[in-house]
C-alpha cells in the first residue's frame, strides 16, 4: 500500500521542521522536568501532576510522530507550471458568493491548513471547486451545505 503523501507548501515544510525541533528539545525537556517535580511528591498512584504531566508526555511523543510522518512524506507544491491568475495551492484567493463579503484564503495542503488564519486546505470543498478556475469565472461549488455560486475576483 502507497503511504499518503501531504501536499504543502514550502513555508508549510518549514513551519512543521521548527514545529518539531521545538516539541523535540524544548517541550520535551520541560515534560521531563515535571515529571521529576512530580515524582518527588511521593505515592505516583495518588499523584494527579504526575499522571497530567505523563498524558502530555503521550500527546507530545504521538504529535512528534505525526509531524515525523508528514515531513517524510511531503510534497512540496511548485506553482511554475500554473498561469497566472489561477487558483491553484499556494496561491490566495478572494471570492465573492452573489452579495456577500468578499473572502480572502491561501490554499494550501491540509497539513498547514489554519482556517481562522486565513488558511484553508485543498481538499475542502471550497478549494476543491475553486481549483483549476480563474479571475473573472462564476464557479459553483459543492460544500455539504449545499451549492455556492462564488466569482473569483483575486488570485495572488
Amino acid at each position: 500500500m502507497a503511504e499518503k503523501t501531504f501536499q504543502m507548501t514550502l513555508e508549510g515544510k518549514e513551519k512543521l521542521e521548527k514545529e518539531l525541533e521545538e516539541l523535540k528539545t524544548t517541550k520535551r525537556a520541560a515534560i521531563i522536568e515535571r515529571i521529576k517535580i512530580a515524582r518527588s511528591f511521593g505515592d505516583l498512584s495518588e499523584n494527579s501532576e504526575y499522571e497530567a504531566a505523563k498524558d502530555e508526555q503521550s500527546m507530545n511523543e504521538g504529535r512528534i510522530k505525526e509531524v515525523t510522518n508528514m515531513l517524510n512524506h511531503a510534497e512540496i507544491i511548485d506553482n511554475g507550471a500554473v498561469a497566472e491568475g489561477e487558483v491553484a495551492i499556494g496561491r490566495t484567493v478572494t471570492f465573492q458568493e452573489e452579495d456577500d463579503e468578499p473572502e480572502t484564503y491561501q490554499i494550501v495542503g491540509a497539513a498547514e491548513a489554519d482556517p481562522f488564519n486565513g488558511k484553508i486546505s485543498n481538499e475542502s470543498p471550497i478549494a476543491k471547486g475553486l481549483e483549476g478556475h480563474s479571475v473573472g469565472e462564476t464557479v459553483v461549488v459543492e460544500t455539504p451545505g449545499g451549492e455556492m455560486n462564488v466569482k473569483i475576483i483575486a488570485v495572488d
